[in-house]
């Protein structure tokens, strides 16, 4: 499926949305399969079908965020939750000046913990906020794909991840998954202590389990999801 194609001035001033829709991934380790990009491709695919179904405006990806618990690995580059905090807000600012009516942070990491905060306090104003998909959104597209393994146990670079990028983005995807399962259920002292205190090769999860139809699955119930928040914003 080809990308849906990027916008001239003319095209945003003669094509007027309700709600902007902000991408935010993060650029950290993903285990020896999954690329450094793996939660912006994510963040970016569950976008560009959600502009393939319902009258938003995509905007470029928040590349780099809140990811300090995989700071042990290469590669890894994180900004303070402030910094993730006050991006989202400047760009809400934008956004309202200009004329636009909501926003919603399309966030694939975890680790932005802050976000939910932003869009708790957009509530009163002046720009209201959606953060998507919330943990009931995942769940929900879990189960309508098949996918095994559960919210909880499937935490990074497992069969969740991996099988929407073997639907999207194949060519990332390095051999060897089917040999990266790590099971760790228990991690009480994930902030404090790291992933690495819980996991070695960082994964946490069973890739093992993944299929392209089962990625495909997910992105489907996420387009199907997102109508809900549209309607909580108002501008569904």
């Amino acid at each position: 499926m080809d990308p849906v194609p990027a916008e001239t001035t003319l095209e945003v001033r003669d094509r007027p949305v309700a709600t902007a829709v902000l991408p935010v991934g993060s650029f950290e380790q993903h285990g020896p399969h999954l690329p450094l990009v793996t939660d912006t491709l994510i963040a970016t695919a569950v976008a560009d079908r959600i502009a393939r179904a319902h009258p938003v405006r995509i905007l470029p990806p928040v590349t780099i965020s809140c990811s300090h618990e995989h700071a042990a690995w290469a590669g890894t580059v994180s900004i303070s939750a402030t910094t993730l905090a006050a991006v989202v807000t400047d760009v809400a600012a934008s956004l309202r000046a200009a004329g636009v009516g909501a926003l919603v942070l399309v966030n694939a990491h975890g680790g932005n913990h802050v976000l939910r905060n932003v869009v708790q306090e957009a509530s009163v104003g002046p720009l209201p906020m959606a953060l998507f998909p919330g943990n009931e959104d995942w769940v929900a597209a879990r189960a309508a794909a098949g996918i095994v393994t559960s919210h909880a146990a499937d935490m990074h670079a497992g069969e969740l991840e991996t099988s929407i990028l073997l639907h999207t983005h194949p060519d990332q995807v390095r051999l060897g998954f089917t040999d990266a399962d790590h099971d760790a259920d228990d991690r009480p002292y994930l902030l404090t202590r790291g992933l690495a205190e819980y996991s070695g090769s960082g994964v946490v999860g069973r890739p093992s389990l993944a299929t392209a139809a089962k990625g495909r699955g997910v992105l489907d119930a996420l387009v199907t999801a997102f109508g809900g928040h549209l309607r909580a914003l108002g501008t569904g």
